[in-house]
């Protein structure tokens, strides 16, 4: 795993390189193929080389952090173009890259909880340096504030786990810890998914920010709070029985309201961004579980997610360079301006809906056999909110491919190649994974 980090490492000097954009993407790519090729699985921790492993749920999440940062630069073409500071994006990419790496494959508490805060910091400037609106400052704030308060809690329960246990490896952890350690722990995992209640730093952050900053957001970042929720709940097995259904029944309630806020939304960035919450509360109901089920829906779920999201605001960023807005109103009939990416629209928001054979299906399928095994009375809410996550996307995709052009733009505007192929890239693997499923079980 050292291997990786030290060529990111490398990379560095590159990103200030005068024609190195595309060169840094075309490196990104080599990076996913050959973590591609460094597949194995195993229950155990693998490839270990000092503080760094890698098992098969690290593994699936560095390999999306791959694929999304590669996706996010081929986005940014208009960055690089329009001179926009092309070379300290290339380095705020490859520092975020890196410590999402850091984060995933680390094996010790302490340094996952390190690398866990310092992503924080080159989102928080994509958002703040190359955001659209001058709210953008308003929205760091909420990203940066958010997080930090509930990472104070979680940085003083790791000491104190650490004085009574006197180790951080994960290999270690047993059930231990009271309500206090609970929720100090996990508060900022709860925070980074985001649960209802703590989730309005989301759509502000989403709408804000540029469209590498929303693909990395909802593609990698809401995936930490899982992952981390993934990886400390043994420590807090027995306490976790008594406590989780609260935090299942906020999580779906909340899932439900949300999908009704979704439905009054006019801004398509704000839209997906709240959907994302959706589908958010679902993986956390699952982990929330303890069930064999809900992790291996919830993982599902979270890799269907990255890719599905993720491609949904590149769609809402293609509309927004022709545009000039992401406004539902001025989005009219793009089915007349842009033919050829109303099919993009469609298959992205058939997969948002979790229709086959997308991997959105296969996880919300494991997520209500585990809830329902879990409580009958999770089937109202489970109902629910998959008919009015149908319900906006077909919104989102009727509102802004049909009705007559409020713009008054009657000339016809085809894709770019890079616009296809980028979206490309998000679907196919989308749908492609499905058919070796059986993989993201065997983690457990």
């Amino acid at each position: 795993m050292m291997k990786f980090a030290l060529m990111m490492l490398f990379m560095m000097p590159l990103s200030f390189v005068r024609k190195g954009f595309w060169l840094n993407q075309c490196l990104y790519f080599a990076m996913t193929l050959l973590f591609l090729l460094t597949m194995s699985f195993d229950y155990s921790f693998l490839n270990v080389s000092y503080f760094l492993g890698c098992d098969l749920l690290s593994y699936i999440m560095i390999l999306l952090s791959f694929w999304i940062c590669s996706l996010m630069i081929m986005a940014s073409e208009g960055i690089y173009y329009k001179n926009y500071y092309p070379k300290l994006f290339l380095f705020m990419v490859l520092l975020l890259m890196f410590s999402l790496f850091m984060t995933f494959s680390s094996m010790n508490l302490f340094v996952f909880y390190i690398f866990f805060e310092l992503s924080l910091l080159p989102v928080l400037i994509l958002i703040m340096g190359w955001g659209y609106q001058p709210e953008r400052l308003q929205a760091g704030m909420y990203l940066l504030f958010y997080t930090l308060l509930a990472s104070l809690p979680m940085m003083v329960s790791i000491f104190y786990y650490y004085e009574n246990f006197m180790t951080l490896d994960f290999f270690f952890f047993s059930d231990s810890g009271g309500i206090y350690t609970y929720m100090c722990m996990n508060m900022v995992f709860f925070v980074k998914m985001p649960m209802y209640f703590v989730h309005l730093w989301l759509p502000k952050a989403h709408v804000e920010a540029p469209v590498a900053g929303s693909m990395v957001l909802a593609g990698v970042m809401l995936k930490l709070g899982g992952y981390g929720l993934m990886r400390l709940m043994p420590m807090f097995i027995s306490i976790g029985v008594k406590v989780n259904y609260i935090f299942v029944v906020i999580s779906m309630v909340g899932g439900f309201l949300v999908s009704l806020i979704c439905l009054r939304q006019m801004d398509m960035k704000s839209l997906i961004a709240y959907s994302s919450v959706a589908h958010m509360g679902l993986v956390l109901s699952g982990i929330m579980t303890l069930t064999y089920w809900g992790m291996c829906g919830s993982l599902v779920l979270m890799v269907a997610h990255g890719l599905c999201s993720s491609g949904l605001f590149c769609l809402a960023n293609i509309s927004y360079e022709r545009l000039l807005s992401r406004s539902l109103f001025l989005n009219k009939g793009l089915l007349n301006l842009m033919p050829g990416m109303a099919l993009w629209w469609f298959l992205f928001s058939c997969c948002n809906m979790a229709a086959p054979p997308s991997l959105n299906l296969l996880g919300e399928i494991m997520l209500i056999n585990s809830l329902v095994g879990w409580s009958n009375l999770s089937m109202v809410f489970l109902a629910l909110m998959s008919f009015f996550s149908a319900a906006y996307s077909l919104y989102l995709y009727s509102y802004s491919q049909h009705g007559k052009m409020y713009s008054g733009l009657y000339s016809m505007s085809s894709g770019y190649v890079r616009e296809y192929l980028l979206l490309l890239l998000h679907w196919f693997p989308l749908n492609l994974l499905v058919l070796k499923s059986e993989y993201c079980v065997m983690w457990i």
